[in-house]
């Protein structure tokens, strides 16, 4: 019996089909990464001519085929979240796309240190190498990474020394009272071909408007539904009126023809993160820097309302009541016990419903006690009515009063006020412009504005309310000179012009006028 053997029979090579596997494999997919970081005509050039240099050098490559150009234009490099186009160029490596990468240098494709070696470590896990033409490195070497980690963390210094260029840029046009506005997403101005700030018309109306209902008593939920009601749209287009967006325009300073500069800064270079100034670095405000939109007076009697809604007391529970204006009513009757509001409501007494008005601890606040009686509407209405009557009763001799009180009222005393904290701010600010932030004396001169801004504040404010009590006054002696018969109807309007106050007792209530006339009435 013949040995037993075993011979090894080897494939037939097809020596077509190894050729061409073996020329696919040598070649390279290769992809080129370019970025511009602003939108200038001269980084456009720049940003073009990265596109076409790449798209050749590839081409011009017998061992590269072009894997695709992803470039970002005017984009920023401190970080990857807005690079839509190297986004694009990862997720290609992912799916197995691409071979290699070549950019220009380090600070073209990160200038972050985190990011760059994180998505160079990505890249390597896929055996996909980065070559930087500038540093002359390729991620696959041995030496890559050490030499990338230090590249790049120069390239991140490059970018913390260029944003401090740019903040020592903007703090400069700030000290110069230099304002700079989107006006893109500001309603009621534009720019002229100066870049100054001028009135758009039609959107000023729109922002009187909202100044105005909100003095009129209403509430932001109430001027949001009649903007959109009348398919008014916002700065940015959109239908919808939200009340941070009534807010912010009610608070804007720019519409009285002012502008606080640096309201926010910038606390990181590399995530962009910006957050309310606090304090910590300097403000500038700029009086009349633009035509406004909104007189002082009026614009600082809505921020004394804004105060006055925010600051409606609490109740004997703790918890504090929000404001309300759906009824005229609302948020200006209060408990003479408690101090509490009175609110209205649906009251169904042994089987008779009625709406009535009551103070608010006894209808929330159970384990209080509070001896506030309950008024019907129609009984609260017919007492108010009988305050604006009694006024009417002897208007002759209110009309002497308050005559009597806006030509006794000194006003001047006010505007010579402010005049004094401005020329000491102006003076503490001189001594702070020759001052070093390490000198003894600076966080003194510091205070000193700060106390002097507060002062200045309060001054404001007792000066517009000084105005305001003139107006209402004046508004109370031609209201008393047009209406010669007795009121008959309780009318919202005239409710929300007269009255500011009432407070319920037992046997009476105890009414105050905008004029500052008080009213008892027994009932």
């Amino acid at each position: 019996m013949a040995e037993r053997s075993v011979t090894i029979l080897p494939p037939r090579l097809n020596r077509k089909v190894e050729k061409t596997k073996a020329e696919e494999k040598a070649k390279l997919r290769v992809a080129a990464y370019c970025r511009v970081s602003t939108d200038s005509d001269e980084q456009a050039t720049s940003y073009e001519a990265q596109i076409e240099h790449y798209t050749l050098f590839i081409q011009n490559n017998p061992e590269w085929k072009l894997a695709g150009i992803f470039a970002d234009d005017g984009i920023s490099g401190t970080n990857t979240k807005k690079r839509d186009e190297f986004n694009r160029m990862i997720e290609e490596c992912k799916a197995g796309n691409i071979d290699m990468i070549i950019t220009k240098s380090i600070s073209r494709f990160a200038r972050n240190t985190i990011d760059c070696l994180k998505y160079i470590r990505q890249l390597k896990a896929l055996n996909i190498s980065v070559f930087f033409e500038k540093e002359n490195i390729n991620t696959m070497d041995s030496k890559g990474e050490v030499l990338l980690t230090i590249m790049a963390s120069l390239a991140q210094q490059e970018s913390e020394s260029l944003s401090q260029n740019v903040k020592m840029g903007i703090q400069f046009r700030y000290q110069q009272g230099i304002v700079q506005v989107n006006h893109n997403r500001f309603l009621g101005y534009t720019k002229d071909a100066d870049k100054n700030l001028v009135i758009v018309p039609e959107e000023a109306e729109i922002i009187k408007r909202i100044y105005r209902e909100y003095l009129e008593g209403a509430n932001y939920k109430e001027i949001s539904a009649g903007l959109e009601a009348d398919g008014i749209l916002t700065a940015a287009g959109n239908p919808r009126w939200h009340a941070s967006t009534l807010k912010k325009i009610l608070t804007n300073e720019k519409y009285m023809g002012d502008a606080l500069l640096q309201k926010t800064y910038t606390v990181d270079c590399l995530t962009k993160k910006r957050v309310a100034n606090d304090g910590t670095v300097p403000q500038y405000y700029v009086n009349n820097d633009h035509e406004a939109i909104i007189p002082r007076e009026l614009f600082a009697r809505v921020q004394e309302e804004m105060k006055r809604r925010a600051n409606i007391r609490q109740g004997m529970d703790g918890k504090r009541r929000v404001y309300s204006s759906k009824y005229a009513l609302s948020s200006i009757v209060f408990c003479g016990h408690c101090g509490d509001m009175y609110r209205r409501t649906h009251w169904n007494n042994h089987g008779k419903k009625q709406i009535v008005w009551r103070c608010v601890t006894r209808l929330n606040a159970p384990g209080i006690e509070c001896p506030a009686r309950t008024l019907s509407e129609v009984q609260l209405q017919n007492l108010v009515l009988d305050a604006i009557n009694k006024v009417l009763g002897g208007k002759q001799r209110a009309i002497k009063v308050l005559e009597t009180n806006i030509s006794e009222v000194l006003g001047n005393a006010h505007i010579e006020e402010l005049e004094r904290i401005k020329r000491q701010i102006e003076k503490q600010q001189t001594l702070l412009v020759k001052m070093t932030a390490a000198s003894e004396d600076y966080s003194k001169v510091v205070d000193k504005i700060y106390a002097l801004q507060k002062e200045q504040e309060e001054a404001m404010a007792a000066n517009v309310n000084y105005k305001a009590g003139k107006e209402r006054i004046q508004e109370m002696i031609e209201y008393l000179k047009s209406q010669p018969k007795r009121v008959t109807a309780c009318d919202e309007q005239l409710v929300r012009k007269l009255i500011e106050k009432i407070t319920v007792y037992d046997d009476h209530l105890d009414f105050l006028f905008k004029s500052g006339i008080q009213i008892e009435i027994r009932g």
